[in-house]
């Protein structure tokens, strides 16, 4: 068996192939192998000004975040240190000092 290609636009793994066309059944996308990028490229993460952040940065919050669960509230200009960006909803998993682990979306982020 050979390997199909994952769907482009919503990235599921259950493609398959018909008359030359790779159909997507999730989102109903269909492409030919022409239009298949070549090569996976590799997720560019951007902070709110449109810097590149890279595991290992430090970010600063730019808006206060209310945490789930009556935690509190992360406060505007919290420096965050040693960040990973991950796939997912939330882009980056981070310890803040007083809070702990969690995960924090790269829109409400400045890099240092």
């Amino acid at each position: 068996m050979s390997a199909l290609p994952s769907c482009p636009q919503c990235r599921s793994e259950f493609t398959y192939e018909d008359a030359g066309m790779f159909v997507c059944p999730e989102c109903a996308h269909e492409w030919t192998a022409a239009q298949a990028p070549a090569a996976e490229e590799a997720r560019v993460w951007r902070d709110a000004a449109g810097n590149v952040l890279q595991d290992g940065d430090t970010v600063t919050v730019i808006k206060d975040l209310k945490l789930k669960g009556g935690g509190g509230v992360v406060k505007i200009g919290t420096k965050v240190k040693n960040i990973r960006l991950v796939d997912g909803d939330h882009d980056i998993d981070c310890k803040i000092d007083g809070f702990g682990s969690m995960g924090l979306k790269t829109e409400f982020v400045k890099k240092v």
